[in-house]
């Protein structure tokens, strides 16, 4: 006979002894099996551990979690992507960078406008505002978003160093590495808006800005030529003695077809007219045709001809590479070459321009990150004193590198890249550096 159960009743205990109940007094020791156990109340045993009450605890097959909401559940709590330092870094980067631009572009458009006030006060109000500064803007910030990036990237982190805030990322667990992360993302969103702007949108916008320019302020449009040659297609040869682009008058005009170095046809004519249509008309026009010793000569008063020429082919001014988009340009610049034009390396520089500026944006961040991230003594002046040098030198060695292309030393694009190389090495030497 074993004790399975005690409880406390009032001085007695109620104890089962096998299948039967009784009464035990405390003082006497003495059991009593005269009472009636259906009217006593029993209390139940508190539990003193939750764990021990838990493990008894055998649970419901309906009731137990299948797989598939426990990998639901597990996909919940996976950390996300972005990280909420991710996305503090970008928030101070981006803002930082647009806040930049309207800051030097309302001092630029000071001096801008205190250089063109007496254009600016002969010309419409309505198209000095939506002609030329709307258009303006884009061109500004796409002409100098590397420097606002890497004033940018300097700014922020050196006000970030300097409250301690890189130093409790780093000492959180967090590697340089992982910091770089939202630098390089940021710099990413800022490299595709600068390269879509100076692809496809910029160079629409800059027609009407340079149109504004050469109406009000300065005429820089090229409206005459003089002693023009060019190769219509290989073995096809034009010459032009004199064209007037606002009249479309050209005059001694000569066209030469060659057969290897056979002199095969050769139209001649005073004058030229070309309509808004793309054709020319030769006027007082002889055509000459030679077959060996042979030679028989056509005469007449007009022609009209479809030669696949227009004046913006010779007639090339200062700024026109910035009004073709970049599929227009690359198109200009390979008939071009087919056509023996010898002064289109301001067009192949404007090319490869647009893609080494974008580029440089990733160059720069790492620059200025590494500069920037660690706390100095001199402060944050210190850092952004740098930056400044850095980014106006790149600019400057950019504007260097161009007339290498110019006078021939060097190609368009290894002009171009030359900076981005060179900077390059600047920025994995100082990346590493601050990586320690």
């Amino acid at each position: 006979m074993g004790l399975i159960r005690r409880n406390k009743k009032g001085s007695d205990s109620i104890i089962q002894n096998s299948d039967k109940w009784e009464i035990l007094d405390d003082g006497t020791q003495a059991t009593r099996s005269d009472i009636d156990f259906t009217q006593i109340e029993i209390p139940q045993d508190s539990p003193k551990n939750l764990q021990e009450v838990a493990s008894e605890v055998v649970p419901d097959n309906d009731c137990a979690p299948s797989t598939e909401s426990a990998t639901k559940e597990t996909k919940k709590l996976r950390k996300p992507w972005i990280k909420q330092f991710d996305a503090y870094i970008m928030k101070k980067f981006l803002g930082t960078f647009f806040f930049i631009i309207l800051l030097l572009f309302a001092i630029i458009v000071m001096f801008d406008i205190n250089e063109k006030l007496d254009a600016m006060l002969a010309a419409p109000l309505k198209e000095t505002v939506f002609k030329y500064f709307m258009n303006f803007i884009p061109y500004f910030m796409n002409q100098f978003a590397p420097l606002f990036v890497f004033i940018s990237v300097i700014y922020f982190t050196s006000k970030m160093a300097d409250h301690s805030e890189i130093i409790a990322i780093l000492s959180s667990g967090i590697s340089f590495k992982r910091l770089t992360v939202p630098y390089l993302v940021s710099a990413t969103i800022i490299a595709l808006i600068t390269l879509v702007l100076a692809l496809y949108i910029i160079p629409p916008a800059n027609v009407k800005r340079i149109e504004y320019t050469n109406q009000w302020v300065k005429n820089k449009r090229v409206d005459y030529g003089d002693n023009i040659q060019l190769q219509l297609r290989p073995g096809v040869m034009v010459y032009m003695a004199r064209y007037d682009n606002i009249t479309r008058h050209g005059s001694r005009i000569s066209i030469d077809e060659f057969k290897g170095k056979e002199l095969k046809t050769r139209i001649t004519a005073a004058d030229a007219n070309y309509d808004t249509l793309g054709r020319w008309k030769l006027v007082n026009y002889e055509i000459r045709r030679f077959n060996g010793e042979k030679e028989t000569r056509t005469k007449g008063a007009s022609m009209d001809t479809m030669l696949n020429i227009t004046p913006r082919d010779f007639l090339i001014s200062k700024n026109d590479q910035e009004t073709l988009t970049s599929p227009e340009l690359r198109r200009y610049i390979s008939e071009q070459k087919k056509r023996g034009v010898a002064n289109i390396q301001q067009f192949e520089i404007e090319y490869e321009k647009r893609f080494a500026m974008t580029a440089a944006a990733f160059i720069l961040t790492i620059i200025g990150l590494s500069l920037s991230s660690r706390k100095v003594r001199g402060g944050m002046g210190l850092n952004i004193g740098i930056g400044l040098l850095l980014s106006f030198s790149y600019i400057l060695f950019m504007t260097v590198t161009q007339t290498f292309a110019v006078n021939g030393y060097t190609s368009p694009r290894v002009a171009m890249w030359i900076p981005n190389f060179l900077y390059l090495i600047i920025a994995i030497f100082l990346y590493r550096k601050a990586s320690r």
